[in-house]
């Protein structure tokens, strides 16, 4: 595989993992307001904040797959950026 198509796979998985976070952020901010219904996305940042949430049946696990998807998407550009790509020399 070349630079070129590692760039490229780079910037379509990218596109991709951006647009299934933000479903899933909206889903997840979505269930959180039927329980506070006056959240916002910043303060669903810190979900132990509001132990109303720990009540809803399906919140937790919704907040697990955003968090998977997450992880899964900075893995993924740490392997492409690693195995495809050349070093980037240091920012100064």
């Amino acid at each position: 595989m070349t630079e070129a198509s590692g760039r490229e796979l780079l910037e379509i998985a990218g596109k991709l993992y951006e647009r299934m976070i933000s479903q899933q952020q909206a889903k997840v901010l979505r269930l959180a307001r039927e329980v506070v219904p006056n959240i916002t996305p910043e303060e669903l940042r810190n979900p132990h904040d509001f132990p109303k949430l720990k009540e809803h049946p399906t919140f937790e696990f919704e907040d697990g797959l955003l968090s998977g998807l997450i992880s899964a998407q900075v893995a993924l550009n740490a392997e492409i950026k690693g195995r495809l790509l050349p070093p980037e020399p240091p920012r100064r």
